[in-house]
């Protein structure tokens, strides 16, 4: 994808917190952004603007998916190595891919006892915190921990304000909430080779199932559910009628085997409406 120099700002001032008029961002950027959930929309009459959901989550996105970003939002430019430079020092002229960042965030609320490259690791990060699992091929945690996905950073960040929530819906297990930011495979190539149940939040929207059940399902199974929280319809009914009309079009056919999730998508479907998993912090 090619960078123009007005997206480039665009997407700098955005990193830096700045709400940007709608018009300045291309559609098809802002609409990649949207489904992973990085952007809210906000109306001023007939204006919209773009704002960042959650910075850091941005710019490690666009530093880990775009070879011309990986340094957007760095204040020192002058450490990263090109891929000329990288070409260059290994005789091959072709354009290498780094990934600097490999690995996935990880937290909890409860203290747990993991094992990383065999010795022992306790996660418990503290509010307002939360650790990353760079060596994660030998990241290990115990059998009856529930691995809870949060696809969006406020809630992943803010674990502890849904404590009633996963406690009511899921039940009073222990949990290790992961992220899948910077985007990669990792977390789903990790999710793969444990033997834990896999609960999967996101948003109660049709991107938000199909991202479910074609990024995570299709790899895990039937030890990957989606968390659907028993007052959904009650949320579904003062939801957003703009989000689901922008999907629409392009997730309308989409069904599943699953009858909770079958069961989701006709409530979604029954409403016209869409609900962002942030209305369940507080």
């Amino acid at each position: 994808m090619k960078i123009s120099k007005t997206l480039n700002k665009t997407l700098y001032q955005l990193i830096d917190g700045a709400s940007v008029s709608a018009s300045t961002l291309r559609k098809d950027f802002a609409e990649i952004l949207q489904k992973e959930g990085l952007l809210t929309v906000q109306t001023h009459g007939s204006r919209r603007t773009f704002r960042a959901i959650d910075n850091v989550a941005l710019k490690c996105y666009l530093q880990s998916n775009y070879e011309e970003l990986r340094t957007i939002g760095d204040k020192d430019k002058d450490s990263y190595e090109t891929r000329s430079e990288q070409a260059a020092k290994t005789g091959n002229s072709k354009l290498i891919k780094v990934r600097s960042c490999p690995g996935f965030p990880v937290n909890t609320y409860e203290s747990i006892v993991c094992q990383l490259n065999g010795g022992e690791l306790v996660v418990h990060p503290k509010e307002g915190s939360f650790c990353f699992i760079t060596d994660w091929k030998s990241f290990i945690i115990p059998d009856d921990v529930i691995v809870v996905g949060i696809e969006n950073m406020e809630n992943f960040r803010m674990i502890r304000q849904q404590r009633k929530l996963f406690e009511s819906e899921i039940g009073k297990y222990r949990f290790l909430f992961v992220s899948r930011y910077p985007q990669s495979t990792d977390l789903r190539s990790w999710l793969q080779v444990i033997p834990n149940r896999y609960v999967h939040f996101g948003d109660f929207d049709l991107a938000g199932i199909h991202i479910f059940l074609t990024e995570f399902h299709k790899y895990l199974g039937n030890k990957s559910t989606y968390l659907i929280p028993s007052d959904v319809e009650q949320r579904l009914v003062i939801g957003s009628k703009t989000r689901y009309n922008e999907q629409y079009g392009k997730y309308q056919d989409l069904c599943c085997e699953i009858n909770e999730i079958q069961f989701l998508i006709d409530l979604i479907n029954k409403y016209h409406r869409a609900y962002d998993q942030e209305g369940y912090i507080g």
